[in-house]
């Protein structure tokens, strides 16, 4: 069966011109799956019956399943989503004000090695297609209430965005599109780890994401041993990247930075950032340590997190503190498929 979720909408135009339907059936169906909120071809209600079930029995909607559904106190929604293939990922719905921000995955697991991140702590498994991409984004969708709208996306969940580029921009082109799920590319954020060649290969086709940039360290000695795939990538080389990018897009540079206690949270190493930092047109996103169980890395008290991003202000940078949200339900990026498993696997050993 066909999944009517990928990208690539030609199978299904074949498919209506074979049986002597006309086009706009095409665009009733997308209608039904971006505006209409539909979960099954059933709910399409201005199609035939029989329309309905022929499409039924030839095309999947969906490939994946909620293994998992918490919700915090604050409105963020998590999912534990489990693929066909048995494998899982996560994805968020995030509340703030009027805004709707939608938190999304792009492979299963992580290669990038940051030693603090529950995602990449058994490495990567495989990318995620396009359509389960947008899936993801669909799910979430679903969540809202009658009255709500997506507002933005993040693709700050599981795995390096650019590592799976290609299923990646299919996938936001169609959270974008008109048709789609009508996000403007400004209200759209790509996080990465900083993967000079991938960001050059974002300017060169002039996308019009946001571009957030994971630093979590102002020197290069530091961030290897945070890091492990900067091992080969220096600073330099990222910032020159992002820079470039900026030069094309013209979308806002972010930097993020998450502040680990005894690590990387001291004065001198905001110093050494904002120095790094220093005549950039960009926001330093600075990130309060989510725990992740079984890891050795702590907190900052709040003290020290006011103190960082002082002296960042004070050096002329624009920096904010970004809210943690949803740390009661396993919110940060890999927790709740890792608890999930651990808990699976002790079950598993107890019995």
């Amino acid at each position: 069966m066909i999944h009517l979720l990928e990208p690539d909408w030609q199978p299904l135009e074949d498919w209506l011109a074979r049986r002597g339907l006309p086009a706009y059936r095409g665009a009733q169906i997308r209608h039904w799956l971006f505006a209409g909120r539909a979960r099954s071809f059933d709910e399409m209600t201005d199609l035939p019956q029989g329309l309905r079930d022929e499409l039924a029995a030839d095309f999947r909607l969906w490939t994946t399943r909620v293994a998992r559904h918490q919700t915090a106190a604050d409105g963020t929604e998590k999912l534990l989503v489990e693929l066909a293939d048995g494998e899982r990922i996560e994805c968020v719905l995030l509340r703030d004000g009027a805004r709707r921000t939608i938190c999304i995955s792009t492979q299963v697991g992580c290669a990038m090695g940051c030693v603090f991140c529950a995602s990449g702590l058994e490495g990567v498994a495989r990318n995620l297609s396009a359509g389960e991409i947008v899936e993801q984004m669909l799910l979430l969708d679903r969540l809202l209430a009658a009255g709500e709208r997506l507002s933005h996306v993040v693709v700050m969940g599981m795995g390096e965005p650019l590592a799976n580029l290609d299923r990646l921009l299919e996938a936001l082109a169609v959270a974008s599109a008109p048709d789609g799920l009508g996000i403007s590319p400004r209200r759209i954020t790509i996080s990465t780890v900083g993967l000079p060649e991938a960001i050059h290969r974002l300017a060169e086709q002039e996308s019009r994401y946001n571009l957030a940039v994971s630093l979590h360290a102002p020197d290069d000695p530091l961030r290897r041993k945070l890091v492990k795939v900067s091992r080969n990538i220096p600073l330099s080389e990222i910032l020159e990247a992002a820079e470039r990018y900026f030069a094309a897009s013209r979308r806002r540079l972010t930097f993020e930075y998450v502040l680990l206690a005894g690590v990387n949270d001291q004065s001198d190493h905001a110093r050494r950032l904002a120095a790094l930092l220093h005549s950039r047109t960009a926001l330093v996103n600075v990130i309060p340590y989510n725990p992740v169980a079984g890891l050795p890395y702590r907190t900052p008290s709040a003290g020290a997190v006011k103190a960082f991003v002082d002296v960042l202000r004070g050096a002329g940078i624009n920096a904010q503190i970004r809210e943690r949200k949803g740390e009661r339900i396993d919110a940060a990026c890999g927790q709740l498929r890792r608890n999930e498993k651990r808990g699976r696997e002790s079950l598993f050993f107890a019995t």
